[in-house]
């Protein structure tokens, strides 16, 4: 058999006939996290609760475990929903007050910034504008992450341990 010798070129067109002349060496850079694992897990953990557990883990947690985790998980959604909340009166305030200076309903509204236990903010974080770092600041001041979370680099229960005599 004859082998072929012909070489074969192909034209693209759109976007992808710049990608593959002009940016050759491009390549993409993704944000990294500045927190270590450990600290990424305590924080899915008071963000999430038992969700954030594989099925391996909860199947491996002690009920009582899983009571605290469940009860730093309700306290921090909690806080989320007032911190919500506050951003959301701060920018419709600051909406009414700069659209309807002189109306009687923006002096009525900036009076009322009360919140409420009762009302669930549905608002997602992108829309808020609210960040990690925002949430864990949050959380660290409210007593939901420990005071020292922004120094743990390990689990501290997972430390090497003295082996036992026997």
């Amino acid at each position: 058999m004859e082998k072929n010798s012909r070489t074969q070129q192909f034209e693209y067109t759109g976007k992808l006939a710049e990608y593959q002349t002009v940016a050759k060496n491009l390549y993409v850079k993704y944000e990294q996290d500045k927190f270590t694992a450990y600290q990424n897990y305590l924080y899915k953990r008071a963000l999430y609760g038992l969700n954030a557990l594989t099925e391996d883990e909860l199947a491996k947690t002690c009920e009582k475990k899983k009571h605290r985790i469940n009860k730093v998980y309700l306290k921090g959604q909690s806080i989320i929903n007032l911190y919500k909340q506050k951003l959301t009166i701060a920018f419709t305030n600051t909406l009414f007050e700069k659209l309807f200076p002189h109306s009687p309903i923006t002096s009525y509204l900036l009076n009322d910034t009360d919140t409420d236990v009762n009302f669930k903010n549905t608002l997602n974080f992108k829309d808020l504008n609210i960040k990690k770092e925002d949430i864990i600041t949050i959380f660290i001041e409210e007593g939901v992450l420990p005071k020292n979370f922004m120094s743990l680099t390990g689990d501290p229960n997972k430390l090497p341990r003295l082996k036992s005599k026997n």
